[in-house]
């Protein structure tokens, strides 16, 4: 056995994280709020096709980066507009927006089909500590992204448990009836949630873009990961801290079965190992659409349903 392969498996599985981290934060931000948003593998296809356009075009990785976040905070305030503001079924508007997301996807990167990615992000050089054994492949080797998608778990975890806006978000998703009669409006802090949620996954699918994929296709982008992420929120039990292991833990999944054809390890086929990921997906899906179960799991008592005021 190599262990500087299995090391490598580890660092590449923070590396996938990142993504996971940004789609999963921005889905759990919005769900603290009440309102389920099951697009998110539209808003990062979108977002990924927006960034590497706008980066080729401008030869600049950041202005890929904010146009990407940018076009996934437009894209979820429709999804903000039809279940708040119209109270439509929130399950079917996030299926309408993982739709319209991969289309516009389609649309624009038609053109941009295969083309490499040239302007990418570049890992941050921290010297000697990349050469410690074990730790500086794993913590040391990461562009500035990936750092800020941890540092952003750790200060949600704060800014919920620790600071009145966030019990006021909290309150919001398990009591939206209390959190009017304090004189708050609950459509304001639902859409606002789940317009910043948004903005989240777009900075991940540019991540994606930008810092992982030699070139644009559609089909392989994104491979599926906005479901992984809506699982993962799950996994974590609407809790942040618990979404940085989470993410490493499905990151670890994903390239798990290049790992294993490294090691030329074949007592367990890389098409079973392929479908761990998807297979706990579907399981969280699943939990997810039942009510009994997804208060059981820890997810907030109003999640996915419309706040009338004086309807309690």
């Amino acid at each position: 056995m190599n262990d500087n392969i299995w090391i490598l498996a580890i660092a590449n599985s923070v590396t996938l994280a990142t993504t996971l981290m940004f789609g999963s934060l921005g889905a759990l931000f919005t769900e603290r709020a009440g309102v389920l948003n099951l697009g998110v593998e539209g808003v990062l296809l979108s977002s990924a096709i927006s960034s590497f356009l706008a980066a080729d075009a401008s030869g600049s990785v950041w202005v890929g980066l904010a146009v990407g976040a940018i076009v996934g905070a437009l894209l979820t305030c429709i999804h903000a507009g039809l279940a708040v503001i119209l109270r439509a079924n929130q399950i079917v508007s996030g299926l309408a927006l993982v739709i319209f997301g991969t289309g516009l996807a389609n649309f624009l990167g038609k053109p941009a089909e295969g083309k490499d990615v040239v302007t990418k992000l570049k890992p941050i050089t921290f010297g000697p500590l990349t050469d410690i054994p074990i730790l500086g492949p794993v913590l040391f080797k990461h562009d500035i992204i990936t750092y800020l998608a941890i540092a952003l778990a750790i200060g949600a975890s704060w800014y919920l448990f620790r600071s009145r806006p966030g019990l006021e978000l909290r309150a919001t998703g398990d009591d939206p009836a209390t959190v009017d009669a304090q004189g708050l409006s609950v459509a304001n802090i639902r859409i606002r949630y789940t317009v910043f949620g948004g903005l989240l996954m777009g900075l991940g699918g540019s991540w994606l873009m930008l810092a992982q994929s030699a070139a644009w296709h559609q089909s392989a982008t994104t491979n599926g990961i906005g479901w992984i992420a809506l699982a993962l929120v799950v996994f974590a039990g609407w809790r942040p801290m618990r979404l940085i292991f989470g993410a490493v833990l499905f990151g670890f999944t994903l390239q798990l079965p290049f790992t294993l054809q490294a090691e030329q390890i074949d007592a367990i086929s890389a098409d079973y190992t392929k479908m761990l990921p998807y297979v706990a997906t579907l399981v969280a899906l699943v939990a997810l659409s039942r009510p009994s179960r997804v208060n059981a799991l820890g997810a907030p008592r109003a999640l996915g349903t419309p706040f009338v005021r004086d309807e309690r």
